[in-house]
This record gives C-alpha cells, structure tokens and sequence, in this order.
C-alpha cells in the first residue's frame, strides 16, 4: 500500500469501502429489514451512501484540519470542502450500494467472500484514516504521540513503512 503525501490532495474514498458498502443497510421503515426486492435493494443503496459518504467526510475532515491549522484554508472552506467531496463520494455510493444489492439478491452466497474483503477494505481504510489524522498533526503533537505510543509498547514505524516520517528520536 502506497501512502500519499501530497498535503493538498484529498484522498477519496474507493474500492476498500466498496465491500462494505454492499453489505450495510439502512432499516428505513423500522420492520427489521427484508432479503427481498425492493425493500433489500433501497436500504443497501442507502446503507452504501451513508458509509461511502461518511468514510469520506472523515479522510476529507483530516487532511483539510491540516491545510487549515498551517493557515492555508479557512474553516469555511474547510467546510466547503469535506460537503462537496462527502457529496461526491455519496454519489459512488450510491452506485456501489445499488450494484451490490442487486447482486447479493441473485448471489446471495457471496455475502460471505463480500464480508472478508469487507475486513480487509476496513483495514486498508483504518490506515488510510490513521495517515490522515497524523498529517494534521504538527510536530509537538506528533512526538507527544510517538512517546504515548513508545510507552504502550507500539512501534509506529510499522505504520509508516520505509518511511519513517515523523515517529522521531523513539523510532527503532
């Protein structure tokens, strides 16, 4: 897995949600949820939106927290941005919710290989967060957490693969 480090890039949510995406559902009338046409098919198109567009609101909400306290955007532009690209990134979801559905109503037996990429999308996406909330850190706070992680036992190193940015003196 590459890790980005263009500080004015947000990244998007793709395929390692897409999994999980399929799966989730929405009970929207409360009944406990149906295996069953029309009513199985809007509320994992919704459940697809909701995780697609809220996963994205998270990485969107990170990386612009760090634009933001290096004075390079505003809060409202920051706002601006995490809307537009939450919004944008629902309309995949809605794709991939609608897709998925469809296919999980003919292939019902491949909820279970769906659910294992879903585990591994999750981590990937876990990761994916994790980059994001340490580029908005500043360097104070990124020693402050290298030393909390240290004294717990956790090498962040790992996280970071060949490229150590970051986890200072501690790293090793």
């Amino acid at each position: 897995m590459t890790r980005e480090h263009d500080p004015f890039r947000i990244p998007r949510a793709g395929w390692e949600v897409a999994p999980l995406a399929g799966l989730a559902s929405v009970d929207l009338n409360h009944n406990g949820g149906a295996f069953s046409g029309g009513e199985f098919f809007s509320e994992s198109t919704v459940g697809g939106v909701v995780l697609y567009a809220t996963y994205q609101a998270f990485l969107s909400a990170l990386r612009t927290e760090a634009l933001r306290k290096r004075g390079e955007i505003n809060r409202i532009t920051q706002v601006r941005l995490v809307l537009s690209t939450s919004l944008e990134s629902a309309k995949t979801g809605v794709a991939v919710g609608a897709v998925l559905s469809v296919v999980l109503l003919v292939f019902p037996w491949l909820t279970a290989p769906l659910a294992v990429m879903g585990a591994l999308g999750s981590a990937k996406a876990s990761l994916d967060l994790f980059h994001a909330f340490w580029d908005g850190l500043d360097e104070g706070q990124k020693l402050q957490v290298t030393i909390a992680a240290h004294e717990a036992g956790v090498n962040l190193r790992g996280f970071f693969g060949n490229d150590a940015e970051g986890v200072g003196p501690l790293a090793g």
